[in-house]
């Protein structure tokens, strides 16, 4: 399967992958996401908002044991990251059969769309869109960078953008969302686990800075005389260092968009996309503050004007007690059998789709260990024992939820 999925939407350039929503990378994906549930028995759906299912059992007999990630990219993204979990959620389920497992409950395999939000700025908008955080039209509005809209680029691809929405009789019938990733972080590599369990997501957030200025020619016009908007950007990234050092947070300004974008031209727009996350609420809302108080000291001493818009927000999210005790239990991190997979309890600052559905359904995560902790890059990596490791962790959680 690892090798099938290789090839696919991968640069020849950087190596890394472009797997965006609605293209052709993506609409390979879900080929091959379709194909692996056939050739199981399986029976392939796609929901109103573009994600595929993967039924074993009867769907509408509730109670259903869901797991399984995404396969879209960021721009250049690694191989791990999403797929690692589809991947394994199929192995898991032929693991079990090899097992002889009987199941109890409806187990389904899911692809969710555009998890990663790198064609239209939103992350997760397949399960957001299934839980109802993103309305109908707020999905309309949303657009790439060549100005395609979310529904005419799901037209292009053959979907119904009128059918989108919210899907609370789909999550009614889910019992349970487990979802294996690989760790975005080096927590695991340190402690020397090949697999952890994920206590909660860092509350996190997308905020776009818009520094408008003055165009003006380069060669020309005295530096008293300007009002470049990319100097107050550029002291604003520098603060977000800073805030971030302070508060043990993270912030990254890591997408700009220039205007008019010449060599030889004072910028009149520097639009700066901020990413921030922290352990708690308040220590964000301390460092977003402290970036957007500087960004607006700084503007009004070169003369610019500044808008700050927050486009996306996720509030920290505890995985369910309950499921994750009872996985702990299920993967023996409390026995002291030699045998036992010791399984540490780690948080994340990623965000992910079993942490848009923890408000509506039971959703715990496992993680694979990352020896670099590099991820969102094509050097993003995970050894194949380790892999395995995940694997049979996630069948024996599934075994232990689905089964007798």
């Amino acid at each position: 399967m690892w090798a099938e999925l290789r090839p696919i939407g991968r640069h020849s350039d950087s190596h890394g992958y472009r797997r965006y929503a609605w293209t052709g990378a993506d609409a390979e994906c879900r080929d091959w996401f379709k194909e692996q549930a056939e050739a199981r028995g399986l029976v392939h759906e796609v929901d109103r908002n573009g994600n595929q299912w993967a039924w074993l059992g009867d769907p509408s007999a509730g109670d259903a044991v869901v797991t399984g990630s995404h396969l879209d990219s960021v721009p250049d993204g690694g191989a791990f990251d999403g797929p690692l979990g589809v991947v394994s959620s199929f192995a898991a389920l032929d693991e079990l059969r090899a097992r002889q497992a009987v199941f109890t409950r409806p187990l389904a395999i899911v692809n969710f769309g555009d998890e990663e939000g790198a064609r239209f700025g939103l992350a997760c908008v397949g399960s957001r869109l299934t839980s109802g955080q993103l309305t109908v039209e707020q999905a309309h509005r949303l657009t790439d960078g060549d100005g395609v809209t979310l529904p005419k680029a799901m037209e292009a691809a053959g979907y119904d953008p009128d059918a989108i929405g919210a899907d609370p009789e789909r999550l009614a019938r889910i019992g349970a969302f487990v979802e294996l990733h690989v760790e975005q972080g080096r927590a695991l590599d340190l402690s020397g686990d090949r697999v952890g369990l994920a206590s909660a997501i860092w509350p996190h957030g997308r905020w776009r800075f818009d520094f408008r200025g003055e165009a003006n020619h380069a060669g020309t016009t005295r530096l008293v005389d300007r009002r470049d908007p990319m100097l107050s950007y550029a002291e604003t990234v520098l603060a977000a260092r800073r805030e971030a050092e302070l508060a043990g947070a993270v912030a990254t300004f890591g997408k700009i968009s220039v205007e008019p974008n010449g060599v030889n031209a004072i910028p009149s727009l520097v639009r700066g996309w901020l990413d921030s996350r922290a352990e708690d609420q308040a220590t964000l809302d301390t460092v977003v503050g402290g970036i957007e108080k500087a960004a607006r000291e700084y503007a009004g001493a070169h003369g610019i004007d500044l808008d700050v818009v927050r486009e996306s927000f996720t509030p920290v999210v505890e995985f369910d007690h309950a499921l994750r005790d009872e996985l702990a239990r299920i993967l023996g991190r409390d026995s002291d059998a030699d045998t036992a997979l010791k399984v540490p309890v780690l948080g994340t600052g990623a965000g992910h789709d079993a942490g848009i559905l923890s408000g509506h359904i039971p959703t715990a995560m496992l993680f694979v260990r990352n020896p670099t902790g590099v991820s969102h890059s094509p050097a993003e990596f995970a050894a194949e024992d380790d892999c395995v490791a995940g694997v049979l962790a996630l069948a024996d959680a599934l075994e232990g939820l689905a089964c007798r």
